[in-house]
């Protein structure tokens, strides 16, 4: 892609009121790109859906000023762009009538991966919505797949750390220029995701973080992907949002399911009950309904952590259980020091990371 290319093609994106059909119409009708910009008023005019406004933005010599300091930027930050009708642009939004025409990015990241899952879920995560997170994603790690979230508090920052921990590629869909990150706070994880994935953008580097952004956001995070996969979610926000786009798109969707009045699981098991989402307790429950296995000669897919973060009673309690074998609850409570309340706590949480397991008459041993 030439830049002489590039700079009508940034151009499109930078029209007023010019979204992603409109623009693919504006495209076909004139013959490529840089023909809209030599094109009379009077063919624009012909062409289906466009009116005196959008021909006056396109003819607005402004536009292209405003382009050619955006190819500046392109081109002093490294981004990569993904023209709709070039060869790297995403296959799984190729198809996507509504997807972005062009895409920026920034990092290094094969948006085209054999498997992607998107995991999305609420801002205001609980512990065992993190804790899921950590152990959907390190049951996952044997099938290398992109995970791809939105670089938001919560959930989706947890999912990216947790693809960073086991080594996998995460790409974060921001809904601004590439130019910053929000939240600043998630700066760091992002200069590592760049390293193994990175960040994309349908918005130009003069676009801000706005409420508004997100539903174009949203709809990437739903089609550039085999799944959705919500962890928790209230009964409305952008996590639900995405599902249900996700569920238009014919993309599966999954939901981890809660307990019963938690604010956040009644999103999950909304979509559970409407059938709109596949019940996950697993990885294996993924790779079941998405056909994963691995090659032959490959490790067993769904195993425990070999290193994972455990807090001191956790620690405590893992090292008891290696001791000895396998525990009564009352045995470790009283061997450990900790409450009934605080060791019932800390089983729940060893069990979500997958390192033990309970057996009848409230016994515990690792897995």
């Amino acid at each position: 892609m030439t830049n002489d290319d590039l700079l009508y093609k940034v151009a499109i994106t930078l029209m007023e009121g010019v979204g992603p059909v409109t623009a693919r119409k504006l495209i076909a009708y004139s013959g490529g790109a840089a023909s809209i910009f030599s094109s009379k008023k009077s063919n624009l005019l012909k062409i289906p859906g466009i009116g005196a406004t959008t021909v006056q933005h396109i003819l607005n010599p402004d536009l292209l000023l405003k382009a050619e300091q955006e190819l500046k930027f392109i081109e002093k930050n490294n981004i990569q762009c993904y023209y709709y009708l070039d060869e790297n642009y995403p296959r799984r939004l190729k198809v996507m009538e509504d997807s972005p025409i062009l895409l920026f990015g920034q990092g290094s990241m094969n948006l085209d991966a054999d498997r992607v899952i998107s995991v999305v879920g609420t801002r205001k995560a609980t512990e065992y919505g993190k804790s899921m997170t950590q152990k959907i994603i390190s049951e996952l790690a044997p099938f290398n797949p992109l995970i791809l979230s939105g670089l938001a508090y919560g959930i989706d920052i947890a999912a990216h750390k947790a693809a960073l921990e086991h080594g996998l590629q995460t790409v974060g869909v921001v809904g601004h220029g590439l130019n910053t990150v929000y939240p600043s706070l998630h700066k760091p994880v992002a200069e590592k995701m760049k390293a193994n994935g990175g960040l994309i953008s349908a918005f130009t580097s003069h676009a801000k973080m706005d409420p508004g952004n997100f539903p174009d956001r949203n709809k990437i995070v739903a089609s550039m992907t085999d799944a959705v996969l919500v962890v928790e979610a209230g009964i409305s926000g952008g996590a639900l949002i995405t599902a249900n786009l996700a569920f238009d798109y014919n993309k599966d969707v999954m939901a981890i399911p809660g307990r019963f009045g938690d604010e956040y699981s009644a999103g999950c098991n909304g979509l559970i009950k409407r059938t709109q989402a596949h019940l996950v307790e697993s990885a294996e429950d993924i790779c079941y309904v998405l056909g994963w296995e691995l090659e032959k000669g490959s490790k067993k897919a769904i195993q425990k952590q070999l290193f994972v973060e455990m807090t001191n009673p956790e620690q405590n309690v893992f090292d008891l259980l290696h001791s000895e074998g396998q525990m009564n609850m009352d045995v470790l409570s009283v061997k450990s020091g900790l409450t009934m309340g605080q060791t019932s706590a800390t089983l729940f949480n060893l069990e979500l990371k997958g390192l033990i397991k309970c057996l009848p008459g409230k016994v515990y041993a690792l897995v």
